[in-house]
């Protein structure tokens, strides 16, 4: 293996070298400067793959601690790294080899080229001294203060209604519940901790009804009730869209990870709670009604406002572990304008927060 890697080498090497021989520039040449040490040359090119290796397990290990990679895919992808930082090694040791021969042969004190390929240049002469390696890749940042997440949540649904016992709901308990899929972004409030950090963004909230005792919602003159329905329901359901703000202030421990090229703080398999709320826009409303009439079925969807607010706003809370807690909205709106009862919405379920 080890042959053949040489002869591709040579063989690579000299198609490099035909396709960058119009690249080559000789300036000033004089006869008083010296080649600059074969062997620092190539300490510096192994001390540059050293450290570009060690910047790739270190961003390997981070995929580990955030749970992207498991250890077995981390250790295959470290030594995928491995060898190919050997690789370049040899490649690169050869490439300055024959230029250092090249230089000498010709007697200049200034031989350039640039590998457009692999994005690295080399200069051997007075101008600079060693190697010089450019590179298309960007610097690390040393602290990231502001990251995102997803939210997906679900759960039960209800409503608050006024002078009545919440067992007395007009709801069926098991068959209303929410739903919200939103994108957040999570900022940590102080510099040097991230016990406090503020966590905002946007969401889709639908939150649903399921209506007992042959009841439907009649809007009737801007004031909406519950009628009996004439035939026998399977089916009545009703529900609202929207989309909201949600700012929540969380608290809880991280783990903090420092390198000397960047500092990260990791929430992973800890405690939290997040206080806040939302607000935001009522998007639709949809009422389902399933039924047989004469024999046959009948589905009836009808979109309207069926006199709900507009503007939607409200508490909302969690406290969970690692990506999951216990989720719980209540919408200090009320659901419905101009009535002379109130209700409002109450939600409770789980909440994932995906990093």
């Amino acid at each position: 293996m080890h042959t053949i890697i040489k002869y591709l080498t040579v063989i690579i090497l000299f198609c490099f070298g035909l396709q960058l021989s119009a690249q080559d520039t000789i300036q000033n040449p004089r006869k008083d400067r010296e080649t600059p040490s074969l062997e620092s040359l190539k300490e510096s090119i192994r001390a540059e793959e050293r450290d570009a290796l060690k910047e790739e397990v270190e961003a390997i290990n981070d995929q580990v601690l955030h749970k992207e990679i498991t250890y077995k895919e981390a250790e295959d992808l470290k030594e995928a790294a491995a060898i190919k930082r050997a690789l370049n090694i040899e490649n690169r040791i050869r490439i300055t080899e024959n230029r250092i021969e090249y230089y000498e042969r010709n007697k200049t004190d200034n031989t350039s080229f640039k590998d457009s390929e692999n994005m690295f240049s080399v200069t051997i002469g007075a101008a600079e001294k060693g190697l010089k390696i450019k590179s298309k890749s960007k610097p690390v940042k040393y602290d990231i203060r502001t990251g995102n997440q997803f939210l997906f949540a679900i759960g039960l649904n209800n409503a608050i209604i006024e002078g009545q016992d919440f067992s007395d709901s007009p709801y069926k308990i098991g068959g209303s519940g929410f739903v919200e899929l939103g994108w957040l972004w999570k900022t940590r409030l102080f510099k040097h901790t991230n016990f406090a950090r503020i966590k905002y963004g946007l969401s889709l909230q639908w939150n649903k009804y399921d209506i007992k005792d042959n009841k439907y919602f009649v809007d009737n003159k801007k004031v909406t009730s519950l009628e009996d329905f004439s035939y026998n329901l399977k089916k009545a359901k009703f529900r609202t869209t929207s989309l909201v703000v949600p700012v929540h202030f969380e608290f809880g421990p991280s783990q903090k990870i420092e390198k000397k090229d960047r500092i990260r703080y990791l929430n992973n398999d800890q405690f939290k709670i997040g206080l806040g709320g939302f607000a935001g826009v009522n998007m639709g409303t949809l009422q389902k009604l399933k039924y047989k009439e004469n024999g046959d079925d009948v589905k009836n969807k009808m979109k309207r406002d069926f006199n709900t607010n507009s503007f939607v706003y409200g508490l909302s809370g969690y406290i969970g572990f690692d990506d999951f807690s216990i989720y719980m909205k209540y919408n200090l709106s009320e659901t419905f304008k101009n009535q002379e009862v109130k209700q409002n919405n109450i939600s409770l379920g789980l909440r994932l927060d995906l990093d």
